[in-house]
């Protein structure tokens, strides 16, 4: 929903904005729906809160225009059960009989504003105007909670010219412009997030949030809250709206949520925690994982009928061993981009510099490099022992890479990540976060060293 303010017209037009007007009189239905219809995508219109709870179940609603006299069940009763259902829809209450009471109950029943009868068309599309803007705003606030607005990738979020990396550009260009399902797969570090970005960066939906969330990071019952919603808040799935919901880790989704997810999919809508209701949604939804989800369809791990649906478009990420060619200008961006972040100066790259960076193998990809120049801006230079002295490190490997850095990159990997295990005492979750690898990822590669622990 955008709240777009036309020039020279007061009144605005919101282009992607559903209105639901109830009301029992047609004629107060029609007034409202002939002033405000120019101006937003759909009007929707109702003669009992019966009547707009079916429309509700049937479609997302931004603005509800609800009469207090109803018959049955009267306006600030159905707002209560709105609210109680999860359906944040901004809410201005319209009533021919105001006074302090019902000022009070409205307000804390959550509406946002008060009409009273007989009111203008200005009256009406100021009421409208300051009621999207409030739902913009809350959208707006919670994107730049998630820190969203502060992400600023290059053009389409890809750095580099190799032929990987163009063969990616073009299949996320290729996509962007169709609403399908994408699954976007890659060892950890490859970029999956920054790609999701530019599939919605590049799409029709643009303007729309992004919201991105980790399916391994929260407890399953947290998570089903945070997608779906309660009773006092709205589900992520509902922040999305017209936008993207990225999901990464998907593969870490337990069964319950499977399941969900693929009523979702299938159904587009979803139930808050704890309601009877169903809220229309209407989200593009692009999946991340870094391990081969067929493999856990065979195991009965993952849901077969939802790895399909996510799969309609999957889109594979190359690790950076497969594009080192990329390696001077990924290193160039995070200088260019860290730098000012930081408050420190750019530092030099020298050309032997360089070329160790491109014999290193890059286990923790992309997001390892990074890191690597983050932590060699806030100390002033990189030089090849940095990759070995993220925190203090053996003597043993500080003389090994100032005698002479190995030439087997299979043997510089694993003097890498062990000297960071060791840094670490064996910590292999904060030994992952320092590489920049996932911790399942670490131990697959220790278990094939025959290393124990």
């Amino acid at each position: 929903m955008a709240a777009e303010t036309a020039a020279g017209d007061e009144g605005g037009h919101w282009p992607r904005a559903v209105v639901l007007v109830v009301d029992d009189e047609p004629g107060m239905r029609h007034f409202l729906e002939k002033a405000i219809a120019p101006r937003v995508a759909r009007v929707l219109t109702a003669g009992s809160a019966e009547e707009a709870e079916a429309l509700l179940r049937q479609h997302h609603v931004d603005l509800l225009l609800l009469d207090i006299a109803l018959p049955g069940k009267n306006g600030i009763a159905l707002l209560k059960d709105l609210r109680a259902q999860g359906i944040g829809s901004e809410v201005v209450l319209i009533t021919a009989f105001a006074d302090l009471d019902t000022a009070i109950e409205a307000l804390r029943a959550g509406a946002g504003d008060m009409l009273l009868k007989p009111f203008r068309v200005t009256q009406v599309l100021g009421a409208t105007r300051h009621a999207l803007e409030r739902a913009r705003l809350r959208r707006e606030n919670w994107v730049m909670r998630r820190e969203l607005l502060q992400r600023t990738p290059p053009a389409d979020g890809l750095v580099g010219s190799s032929i990987a990396i163009k063969g990616l550009q073009a299949a996320l260009h290729r996509v962007a412009t169709v609403d399908s399902t994408v699954l976007l797969t890659g060892e950890s570090g490859t970029g999956k997030e920054l790609a999701a970005m530019a599939l919605h960066r590049l799409s029709p939906h643009a303007s729309a949030p992004f919201v991105p969330v980790n399916c391994a990071t929260a407890q399953p019952a947290q998570l089903e809250a945070e997608l779906f919603g309660t009773g006092g808040s709205e589900g992520l799935f509902v922040v999305a709206q017209g936008g993207t919901l990225f999901l990464d880790e998907v593969g870490e989704l337990p069964p319950a949520l499977q399941a969900a997810l693929l009523r979702v999919l299938e159904d587009r809508r979803v139930r808050p925690v704890g309601s009877e209701r169903d809220i229309p949604v209407d989200v593009r939804i692009v999946a991340a994982t870094n391990r081969p989800l067929a493999d856990d369809v065979t195991s009965g791990r993952f849901r077969a009928d939802l790895f399909y649906r996510l799969q309609v478009v999957e889109i594979k990420l190359p690790p950076l061993r497969a594009h080192k060619e990329d390696i001077p200008d990924l290193v160039a961006h995070f200088v260019e981009t860290l730098a000012p972040r930081l408050g420190v100066p750019p530092i030099e790259v020298t050309a032997d510099e360089m070329g160790f960076l491109r014999q290193y193998d890059w286990p923790g990809n992309v997001r390892e490099l990074r890191n690597l120049i983050e932590r060699s801006l806030i100390v002033g230079a990189l030089n090849v022992s940095a990759l070995y002295q993220s925190l203090p490190r053996p003597s043993a490997v500080k003389r090994t890479v100032v005698e002479g850095a190995p030439t087997d990159l299979h043997t510089l990997e694993k003097q890498h990540i062990l000297a960071v295990l060791a840094s670490v005492q064996g910590d292999k979750t904060q030994a992952a976060e320092l590489l920049g690898i996932s911790r399942r990822t670490l131990e697959r590669r220790v278990a094939e060293w025959g290393q124990q622990g």
